[in-house]
């Protein structure tokens, strides 16, 4: 009696493991894909959640305390899309070629990518990481112009971040302010782009 009920529980057993198996599995990997790829919309505005791992070259985790400015900066890779330059910070934990990453990314068809939690500090703006949010915008050639798309996400993003922090246009600012680097290079090639982009805001 004892093995026959040993040899019917081992299917139920066997079964009962399967369902917990492939449950876990599913629940992992719909929590793998909610936190990768998180969107939420900000003024109309589709922004993905796509955090970098922590990490010494990327993503430090430490905390930006206040926001004084935002810094706009250009990927210096014409033609390569967000996820490009998401991937390329995502990697340095790897490569440790230098440290470089920003808050946001946007692409060329007017996506924008988070790479970092707005409390946290990004490696974009040298001297000024501890007291500005990063955006970083792709571009499609080697004059550095955002197309349309970019542009006029950048534009609500920049609205948007400004209304949170309570910044005025002259708290939007140029790499090239903080540092004297050709970034992003058509803003600061034509000055009266960059006056132009400040009065629409």
């Amino acid at each position: 009696m004892t093995k026959r009920k040993q040899i019917k529980k081992k299917p139920l057993l066997f079964i009962t493991l399967l369902v917990l198996i492939i449950g876990l599995g599913t629940y992992f990997i719909s929590q793998q894909h909610h936190n990768d790829v998180e969107e939420y919309q900000v003024d109309g505005l589709s922004i993905q959640h796509q955090f970098l791992t922590p990490n010494p070259y990327s993503r430090s985790g430490k905390s930006l305390r206040r926001v004084n400015a935002i810094v706009i900066h250009y990927t210096a890779n014409p033609g390569s899309t967000a996820k490009n330059n998401r991937d390329y910070f995502e990697n340095l934990k790897h490569t440790h070629t230098t440290s470089a990453s920003s808050h946001f990314i946007i692409d060329l068809k007017g996506e924008v990518i988070q790479c970092i939690p707005l409390n946290e500090v990004a490696y974009a703006s040298n001297h000024r990481n501890n007291d500005t949010i990063s955006i970083e915008c792709c571009h499609p050639d080697e004059s550095g112009q955002f197309n349309e798309k970019t542009y006029q996400s950048l534009q609500i993003l920049v609205r948007s971040l400004m209304n949170t922090y309570h910044l005025q246009s002259q708290d939007v600012i140029r790499h090239y302010d903080i540092t004297g680097k050709i970034c992003p290079k058509y803003f600061v090639d034509y000055e009266d782009k960059w006056q132009e982009f400040l009065d629409s805001l």
